[in-house]
């Protein structure tokens, strides 16, 4: 308070008369500096609308191009503005050194400390508009409006330009040609300009900002990070002013120290914040934008493109995570809330932070290897590549893969358990008595995987095999260490259990037979009926499509069965494994038309109609009912 009193006393003292001052030094003072601004900030005039005219042109012919030629303009812009500030800053040197020189041939104090601050200020102010580019929209990088650019490009440059010369020249002229009250006081009134601008710029942009938070919010969906961004967005103004009025009391009461600790916290904490979120945006733009993997391997591994979709957000939704913890870390040691270095510079913290990497290092390990295995076993599963690989290939490689999952997450889970530090021995012998007590408490389970483990011994079905399980037929489209998945004729899916399997009955293994029987009428010529079967078989081998999946020539058994009112013929047509259905169905039905032109008839009931019922002796006749009495 005593230091606060002591700036408002020279500020009192420097309107008051309070401080004395040479005339004759104030004239000569004037005009030496008089011709050195006229000079420094005429030149730099100049040469920025020269400058600018060359820009503008340049600019103009970038305004459809990539971004690499618009960063190439950029970068010629950054040049020739910075050259502008050089060239005028070495104009102003030579005018000083002709005008405002000491006895001893020395550049005058004064004359030295102008031309520092304009070079630090005009300097300062180009980082500005490299960031905002206000006057050359098409080279822009950030994503800014050109108003906004224009507005934030200006005011900011004033409060630069206020504090720079303020601070760097006029307080230390005054100081040295007045008194230290008086250089105090000039500083106290650019500090409070410089804050009272602040605070109106914040509150001119209140609304705006606010609604800009919301809508950033709202474009990420209110997740968790831009949801508190949402919630800080509605009250920011009152922080930031709060921050600013610190800053000023902070300066009041110690300007020595305590106000470059603070600038120096805040500068570190705009530049890690800016630095985390060009890396979390660069996350997002990686992560929406997606993997694209080139033709030739999305041929050849046609799931791993999906995999990687599946796979690359979450590790990246991890790293967005860890750089704002890294955001954070470092706020937090500008600030000097904790002292994070010298921690992790520690063997404490070497430790722990070398046990959360390789614990990390273990996990991403596991999810590559689980990538590699399961595109190995897709690539070999592939139909297009390479050859077809058999069914008991599709069952073994999809077993394996399963098993390999399951055996990789619990010894992966084990390993980075073990490097944070956890004895992992209480846990396997926990998983002992566990597994114990579920082998107790699930023995349908049990006997589940005991007989899928014997099923596949004995190689009696795989995937793609028609089967009879458990009264269920159809085609094996999934088989696990536990159950078999079957899909019927009619679509449906049957999930079994190896427990509810007391025989597997396949369909397609080694050979099939295509067994037909037909039915044809007791007096029928059975001799003909065969000859029609043989004739019908060879049209069937007629067809390229299916004699080349026919073994054998037609096996026909001949009669079978007898009735009073038909016989009974048999034959069989060996064929590949599964191809008896379309070959039968082609031989059934063009035997239905050979018995059709060959009058061999199918036997049906017959109904005989006597036309004199008077002169035929009825069958069996009906009481008559009893008539009334």
């Amino acid at each position: 308070m005593r230091q606060l009193g002591a700036a408002l006393g020279s500020v009192q003292n420097l309107f008051t008369g309070g401080v004395a001052a040479d005339t004759e030094a104030w004239r000569s003072l004037a005009i030496n500096l008089g011709l050195l601004i006229i000079a420094l900030f005429g030149s730099f005039f100049l040469l920025r609308l020269a400058s600018n005219a060359i820009c503008a042109r340049l600019t103009s012919r970038v305004a459809a191009a990539n971004w690499v030629r618009r960063l190439g303009a950029l970068l010629v812009v950054i040049v020739v503005d910075a050259g502008t500030i050089v060239l005028a800053w070495a104009l102003g040197y030579v005018i000083a050194l002709n005008t405002g020189t000491l006895p001893n041939g020395e550049m005058g104090i004064n004359q030295s400390l102008l031309l520092n601050a304009f070079l630090v200020v005009e300097l300062s102010k180009l980082a500005l508009r490299i960031i905002l580019v206000p006057h050359f929209p098409t080279i822009r990088l950030l994503p800014i409006a050109d108003d906004n650019a224009v507005y934030w490009s200006f005011w900011l440059g004033r409060i630069i330009s206020l504090v720079g010369y303020g601070f760097m020249f006029a307080a230390p002229m005054l100081s040295g040609m007045v008194s230290s009250a008086a250089g105090g006081a000039v500083q106290v009134l650019t500090m409070a300009t410089a804050i009272t601008i602040a605070v109106i710029i914040v509150l001119q942009n209140k609304n705006d900002v606010r609604a800009w938070l919301s809508a950033l919010a709202v474009k990420h969906n209110n997740s968790g990070l831009w949801r508190l961004l949402a919630a800080v967005g509605q009250q920011w103004h009152i922080l930031v002013i709060a921050y600013l009025l610190a800053l000023l009391a902070v300066w009041f009461a110690n300007p020595d120290e305590a106000l470059p600790f603070m600038l120096g916290a805040t500068i570190q904490s705009i530049i890690a914040i800016l630095v985390g979120s060009l890396i979390v945006t660069f996350i997002g733009r990686f992560v929406s934008t997606g993997l694209s993997l080139p033709a030739d391997v999305r041929q050849r591994l046609p799931l791993l493109e999906g995999r990687l979709k599946a796979f690359v957000p979450g590790v990246m939704g991890v790293v967005r995570w860890v750089v704002i913890a890294a955001v954070v870390l470092a706020i937090g040691q500008a600030w000097s809330l904790f002292d994070f270095v010298s921690w992790i510079s520690s063997p404490e913290g070497l430790s722990v932070v070398g046990s959360i990497v390789s614990a990390a290092l273990i996990i991403l390990a596991a999810i590559a290897l689980h990538v590699v295995v399961a595109s190995w076993v897709e690539y070999r599963l592939n139909t297009t590549i390479g050859r077809m690989p058999t069914a008991r290939e599709k069952t073994l490689l999809n077993l394996f893969k399963n098993a390999f999952t399951i055996a990789l997450v619990v010894f992966g889970l084990m390993l980075a358990l073990a490097q944070i530090g956890v004895n992992i021995a209480p846990l396997l012998a926990g998983a002992g008595v566990i597994g114990l007590a579920i082998g107790f408490g699930a023995q349908k389970l049990v006997e589940d995987i005991i007989t899928g483990i014997f099923i596949q011994f004995e190689n009696i079905m795989n995937e793609g095999d028609v089967v009879e399980v458990a009264g269920k037929s159809g085609t094996v489209e999934k088989l696990t260490i536990r159950s078999v998945t079957i899909r019927d004729m009619s679509g449906t899916i049957h999930l079994i259990p190896f427990s509810a399997v007391a025989q597997v009955s396949n369909m397609v293994r080694g050979f099939s037979f295509y067994v037909s029987e037909v039915e044809i009428a007791y007096d029928s010529d059975i001799e003909a009926a065969k000859q029609a079967m043989r004739d019908a078989f060879a049209l069937v081998m007629e067809k390229d499509e299916f004699k080349d999946v026919i073994l054998d020539d037609l096996d026909l058994q001949g009669l079978f069965a007898i009735t009073p009112t038909s016989v009974s013929l048999r034959s069989r047509i060996k064929t590949l494994a599964g191809k008896q259905w379309g070959a039968g169905r082609y031989y059934s039905e063009m035997l239905m038309r050979l018995f059709a032109e060959r009058g061999i008839e199918t036997p049906t009931q017959r109904i005989n109609y006597v036309s004199d019922i008077a002169a035929q002796k009825p069958i069996f006749e009906l009481d008559a009912p009893p008539k009334p009495a």
